[in-house]
């Protein structure tokens, strides 16, 4: 068994923040692959997460052992349904989309995935994910069928987290989804963190280096980087 929830608690013990780079198994272009892991692990990156919210080809397995060949990073497990999970990863994250109100989101796949779960060694890592509006609608809105979370209503936002975490969520995920125009509100991170004991996740609509830096400082202990390294390979160059 891995241990890399651990890892990210201390990490948050001390202040080092993290970096997820997030790949969609669907948009990895096979023939580039040892460029793409090359340019990852020349990058800050702490893990790589693997999933979306629809994966429909089916070289998951074969991606993930290819990057475990050639990195040393992590690879966690991003699931939009259990059809995403995958023996070769080391680890899972258990979401549950606690901004929505569809139970298949909330609790049903999540049960089709125990008997899946059961006969694997993931380190299955419980996380609340909380989907912020973002200014169009994104891939976890649409196949969730469930609306975002009003990005300027930061009171219920620090609810749902703090429901999350009393429910026993080892982790809180704010997701602005894929390609968001706008990313989580930095004064909405900030105030979730302070409100929260448990590692902060913070994904969707970041676009730069700046971003990413902005949202360590008002609170994220991890980030996810996805669609700005997917249109851009030297993006941490």
């Amino acid at each position: 068994m891995t241990n890399i929830y651990n890892e990210i608690i201390q990490s948050k013990v001390e202040s080092q923040k993290l970096l997820a780079i997030l790949l969609d198994p669907d948009k990895v272009v096979w023939e580039n692959l040892a460029v793409l892991i090359s340019k990852i692990n020349q990058s800050p990156a702490t893990h790589i997460f693997i999933g979306g919210s629809l994966v429909t080809t089916n070289i998951l397995d074969d991606l993930i052992v290819k990057l475990k060949q050639n990195s040393t990073l992590p690879i966690v497990l991003f699931p939009g349904n259990p059809s995403q999970i995958s023996t070769e990863a080391d680890a899972i994250l258990f979401l549950s989309l606690i901004s929505g109100r569809n139970p298949d989101y909330l609790i049903e796949h999540q049960v089709n995935a125990v008997p899946i779960l059961k006969q694997t060694d993931l380190e299955v890592i419980s996380t609340g994910y909380i989907l912020i509006e973002s200014g169009n609608e994104t891939a976890v809105e649409r196949v969730s069928k469930t609306k975002p979370l009003d990005r300027n209503d930061i009171d219920y936002v620090i609810q749902t987290a703090q429901a999350g975490e009393m429910l026993g969520n080892k982790l809180i995920y704010l997701e602005a989804g894929s390609g968001a125009k706008q990313a989580v509100p930095l004064e909405m991170i900030k105030k979730v963190a302070q409100n929260i004991e448990i590692p902060l996740v913070v994904g969707g609509g970041i676009v730069n280096l700046q971003g990413i830096q902005k949202a360590y400082h008002a609170g994220a202990d991890l980030v996810v980087i996805g669609t700005a390294f997917e249109n851009d390979i030297n993006f941490f160059d």
